[in-house]
């Protein structure tokens, strides 16, 4: 089995359900269509990563995940700037996750999103400064990690907790049993 994705996070959650996996990585064009939905992007750039990978023998697992919000694709930031606005546009507000994966076996694709809602609490100033400071935001899909500091930024979720993480592993495992 090869996951194709560097992030540590997916490598954790993937062994939950295998330790028997390799870690590979493509630069590939994140280039996404003009006007796509989210739910279509995570799909896309999921089948985007696992592509390289494809081949007979090998099950090759491929995801993506992005925050949105009012329809508008929040990546990771450019720099601390970039993060402090994005923070700041999720205050006080419910936004979603998304995670696109996608799975090849036997050169058939199988791909599949999940959507989780997230709202956050009303955050000062200060809080912002506070998390961008710790380093956090600057790696993370709309600029923050639900799985560290920035679990004190949420209010709640509705949906899987671990797709907000970046893999959605009970949905997988579950189309890898099927598969």
């Amino acid at each position: 089995m090869i996951l194709a994705s560097k992030s540590p996070r997916r490598q954790e959650l993937l062994k939950y359900i295998t330790e028997d996996f390799s870690v590979k990585g493509a630069d590939v064009d994140e280039t996404l269509p003009e006007n796509i939905t989210p739910a279509d992007a995570v799909c896309y750039l999921s089948r985007v990563k696992a592509q390289p990978f494809e081949n007979e023998n090998d099950v090759v697992i491929g995801a993506d995940t992005v925050v949105a919000i009012d329809g508008k694709i929040l990546g990771k930031p450019r720099d601390s700037a970039d993060a402090k606005a994005m923070l700041t546009l999720l205050s006080g507000k419910t936004h979603s996750v998304y995670t696109g994966v996608t799975v090849i076996k036997n050169k058939k694709y199988s791909t599949f999103f999940c959507e989780t809602r997230v709202t956050f609490f009303k955050l000062t100033e200060k809080e912002i400064d506070a998390y961008i400071k710790t380093g956090e935001p600057l790696d993370k899909a709309g600029a923050y990690g639900i799985q560290g500091y920035g679990s004190l930024l949420v209010e709640k979720i509705d949906g899987d907790y671990y797709n907000v993480v970046g893999l959605p592993i009970s949905k997988l495992n579950r189309l890898l049993s099927a598969i």
